[in-house]
């Protein structure tokens, strides 16, 4: 697999014009013009650099993960460093909207460059990139307008700092909008529960749990052909709860299923469960029922 280690080797692999400063490059389409064109395909690539994308496709669908999106609005997509990249060339589109690329070092002692680790878009899929109102895609286009304006001056001592605070501001108003589109996709988070619930059962029944034990958040994210950070946000919205606490609430229920036949043992149950220590599982049980295995044992048989 091949990766880059400058903005520029970047974009000369892509095919696109050098960048007017080492870390940083800006494309951005104005009035009928279009976007400059990367190359048709790539086989998996990675580099150091961030991106953030407003692409407005405006001719034919796109296809993100199993979901067909319409474009007429634009859709903001973030791709941290060393992501893995790849596309074909089985659609081509005429783009309009804007490309930024920094390199992770450009944030280096500023205090966007913690920051930034907080954003969870950046662990996002294509699938679940940002839709924007058009209202919200006039603001973030003239946070972009001003970051180009300073990348197109002649750099001095004042122009990285401008930058990186507009930078700043385009995330946060990028969060907030995120924010937005987690409360009206209610629907969106019902059925991703629904699965997350689904993929739950059918590895309990299959029987792996014995074998392999608790299934991990990001294996079953995988399965679901989501972001773990995107499912678990996505149920903290809906639900208030985050994937470990649904994990933890599923095995609770199957646990007291257990519990019930009185031939096994509080650590068979356990082990049963997936658990590789009997004492983790009551600790667990003891904090989510207000009761240990046993008592709540013992209570089902005075009841």
């Amino acid at each position: 697999m091949k990766h880059f280690n400058t903005v520029s080797s970047y974009l000369e692999y892509l095919e696109l014009p050098g960048p007017e400063h080492p870390m940083l490059s800006v494309f951005n389409s104005k009035g009928d013009g279009f976007l400059p064109c990367p190359k048709e395909s790539s086989p998996p690539i990675t580099n150091d650099c961030y991106t953030i994308s407003l692409k407005k496709f405006v001719k034919g669908d796109l296809n993100y993960g199993r979901t067909k999106y319409d474009f007429t609005n634009g859709v903001l997509i973030f791709i941290a460093p060393r992501q893995v990249l790849q596309w074909d060339n089985s659609v081509v589109f005429e783009q309009k909207g804007f490309s930024i690329n920094f390199h992770e070092d450009f944030l280096k002692g500023t205090e966007l460059a913690q920051q930034i680790k907080r954003y969870g878009f950046f662990s996002y899929s294509a699938n679940e990139a940002l839709h924007l109102s058009p209202k919200e895609e006039k603001q973030i286009e003239s946070i972009v307008a001003s970051i180009e304006i300073e990348y197109q001056n002649n750099q001095d001592e004042f122009s990285k700092d401008i930058i990186i605070s507009q930078l700043s501001t385009l995330f946060k108003y990028a969060n907030r909008f995120y924010e937005r589109q987690f409360l009206i996709r209610k629907e969106l988070g019902n059925d991703l529960l629904v699965q997350f619930n689904r993929h739950l059962e059918a590895y309990f029944e299959s029987g792996q749990l014995k074998e392999n034990g608790v299934p991990s958040i990001e294996k079953i994210a995988n399965e679901m052909s989501v972001s773990q950070r995107y499912l678990s946000d996505t149920l903290k919205k809906e639900t208030g709860k985050s994937t470990t606490e649904h994990l933890q609430l599923y095995l609770i229920n199957e646990a007291k299923n257990i519990l019930l036949k009185p031939n096994k043992s509080i650590s068979e149950v356990a082990y049963e469960l997936g658990f590789e220590y009997p004492q983790y599982f009551s600790r667990l049980f003891k904090k989510k029922e207000g009761i240990s295995p046993s008592a709540f044992r013992e209570l089902y048989k005075m009841n």
